[in-house]
């Protein structure tokens, strides 16, 4: 009998990140001597209370925040050694955002919003934002402005946006925290339907642990410091 092995491919990796603010008796440590590495089309959760360090992992790994010591690669680049301009333009080249809040511009309509960020990438000749907001529902929300959307449709229309970015790695930071349970359950399951169709990897930082027992990787973090780490064979 054969046995197929299928070889890992590492996209972001942390190298004893360390993430501090202040100085002296006035320094907050927000992460502390993390090591992970995050592998193409896996899907891990940051889980753990508010204040254990998920925002700021989920920042540093996608070139948002600079390390205090330590190095962040994507795809083998030190993010850390790129000026503000150069870590932009990496992220442009396969790593989106949904946030907590789906943070759209207010006066653009779904539409545009989704446009926009096809126009920002560096694959926006693959992406059609019509096409995309289909996929997530609301084909018939072209035109609407945020301020006419639900909670859950305006998330579905953030999620649209990161995909119009062809990413390869998708962070989302709480992103049903301000939904309420079943809207959360479904913008969930939308996510998960699009990892499987476009096979990128996902890294969701959550507080919930029935969120986080969603994943094929769950990362615990605790006051900045990864105290578990559990990987699930489906």
């Amino acid at each position: 009998m054969n046995a197929v092995m299928t070889r890992r491919v590492t996209l972001a990796a942390c190298r004893g990140v360390t993430v501090s603010y202040g100085s002296g008796r006035a320094r907050v440590i927000a992460m502390a001597d993390v090591d992970l590495t995050f592998d193409a089309g896996e899907s891990v959760a940051l889980w753990g209370p508010s204040g254990s360090g998920k925002t700021t992992l989920l920042h540093t790994l996608g070139g948002l925040l600079l390390p205090t010591a330590g190095t962040v690669s994507w795809k083998g680049e030190l993010l850390s050694s790129l000026d503000a301009a150069a870590r932009t333009s990496a992220r442009a080249h396969g790593i989106a955002y949904v946030f907590q809040s789906a943070n759209l511009l207010p006066y653009f309509t779904a539409f545009e919003n989704v446009s926009f960020a096809k126009y920002a990438s560096a694959e926006s000749d693959r992406a059609d934002p019509e096409e995309l907001l289909s996929l997530v529902g609301l084909g018939a929300k072209l035109d609407a402005l945020p301020s006419e959307l639900s909670g859950g449709e305006a998330q579905r229309v953030a999620i649209a946006r990161a995909l119009a970015q062809q990413p390869e790695l998708l962070l989302c930071d709480e992103p049903t925290g301000h939904l309420d349970s079943d809207t959360g359950e479904r913008v969930l399951n939308l996510i998960d339907a699009l990892q499987e169709k476009f096979g990128f990897a996902l890294v969701t930082a959550t507080h919930d642990a029935d969120v986080a027992a969603r994943y094929d990787r769950t990362v615990e973090l605790s006051d900045g410091r990864v105290a578990a780490e559990q990987t699930y064979e489906w």
